[in-house]
């Protein structure tokens, strides 16, 4: 499809605002992936219906955990009294189990949370100051044969679809899309693919492209209606940049990816059209596998004549719309330090003989 003579929605304050400045950090891919395309090609006189649609959430998270757990899941492991273990169980990012005796059978804790100090209780009754003391205590405990009590490894939460609050390094991606068109009668010729991939990607590739070429005539009075409708919305808490930055040689501005909230949308409206050829492409990236890959949303819109009507003129209404709202914080804090709320609006009613629009979006972090 070609746009010449594009209307480009240049948003300057947008891009000095959002551009490279705000810190959309995508989620990654999951495990288990999807490709499919769709292609239509309709050629017809009389009533026609297309409708297409998706909507897409993905979650992201990585929370380190130490965890510290009895060999053999039985024995003399470490005591706790009542009260200090009331006090730790009440710590945000803290597991424990014990047994009948109040002997600890598992003990897990937050990365973040090493050297965080101890309840009161705990630093009493353990005579150490900080969870990673604590755990080193736990870790060094033996029985009776000299033989360690407790072994330790790692583990990870890898995060889940939630509606509370984001957690530190968590990060998520909501992605709709529409497109419908209906006539109760007249010419008809639509061409329309779909290519949707889940994976990651990098810069300047998407993981949903949709183009569409449409013409439609009207006979005995029947008209054409439809629209279509993209929307991305990507939100994330802190995260440090050491672990989401690929390239070696980069050098980050600041120790944290900071927290988001960037929604962003476009859509187009055809209402009563008697006769046109529109070219509609819509492209959106909403997943990475590094934190140096912008989220990504653009969409084309092109209304001409039909060339064999011979009017010279599309004829009927087509709307516009862009907007978008976006939320920065800075480094590890979670208020907002830059707020920026904007639409494009656009309509046009009766004969057409050439509308377009073109909008692009992209936000991402800049460390170098």
């Amino acid at each position: 499809m070609k746009f010449g003579y594009a209307i480009v929605l240049a948003l300057v304050a947008l891009v000095a605002v959002v551009g490279f400045a705000s810190a959309d950090r995508l989620p990654a891919q999951v495990p288990e992936n999807q490709v499919f395309t769709i292609d239509t090609l309709i050629d017809a006189t009389g009533a026609v219906s297309d409708a297409s649609s998706m909507q897409w959430v993905l979650d992201d998270q990585k929370i380190k955990y130490y965890d510290v757990s009895l060999i053999g899941g039985q024995g003399t492991g470490q005591g706790i009294t009542a009260p200090t273990l009331a006090d730790l169980q009440d710590v945000e990012g803290v597991t424990i189990v014990v047994d009948a005796n109040l002997e600890i059978l598992d003990f897990e804790a937050k990365a973040s949370l090493e050297n965080k100090l101890l309840p009161a209780t705990a630093q009493a009754e353990f005579n150490v100051d900080t969870f990673g003391e604590l755990l080193d205590l736990l870790m060094a405990e033996v029985d009776v044969n000299g033989d360690l009590v407790y072994d330790e490894e790692d583990t990870y939460d890898v995060g889940y679809i939630h509606d509370s609050m984001l957690h530190p390094t968590e990060s998520i991606m909501l992605a709709t899309w529409t497109d419908e068109i209906r006539s109760n009668g007249g010419k008809t010729s639509l061409n329309k693919n779909i290519d949707f991939d889940s994976k990651n990607k990098v810069d300047g590739m998407n993981n949903l492209e949709v183009e569409k070429v449409l013409t439609y005539a009207s006979t005995e009075g029947a008209h054409l209606n439809g629209g279509e409708s993209w929307t991305l919305d990507v939100a994330g808490s802190y995260k440090k940049t050491a672990d989401t930055i690929r390239c070696v040689f980069a050098s980050s501005a600041s120790t944290y990816f900071p927290a988001f909230c960037n929604v962003v949308k476009a859509k187009s409206e055809l209402v009563n059209i008697n006769s046109a050829q529109i070219s509609t492409k819509g492209a959106l990236r909403g997943v990475a596998a590094t934190g140096d890959v912008p989220a990504a949303l653009s969409y084309q819109i092109a209304v001409t004549p039909d060339s064999n009507s011979g009017s010279g003129f599309a004829d009927g209404t087509v709307k516009t719309m862009f907007g978008g709202s976006i939320m920065e914080a800075r480094n590890n804090n979670l208020n907002p330090s830059a707020t920026n709320t904007w639409k494009d609006s656009a309509s046009v009613t009766g004969g057409i003989k050439n509308f377009q629009k073109t909008f692009a979006y992209e936000s991402g972090f800049s460390y170098n």
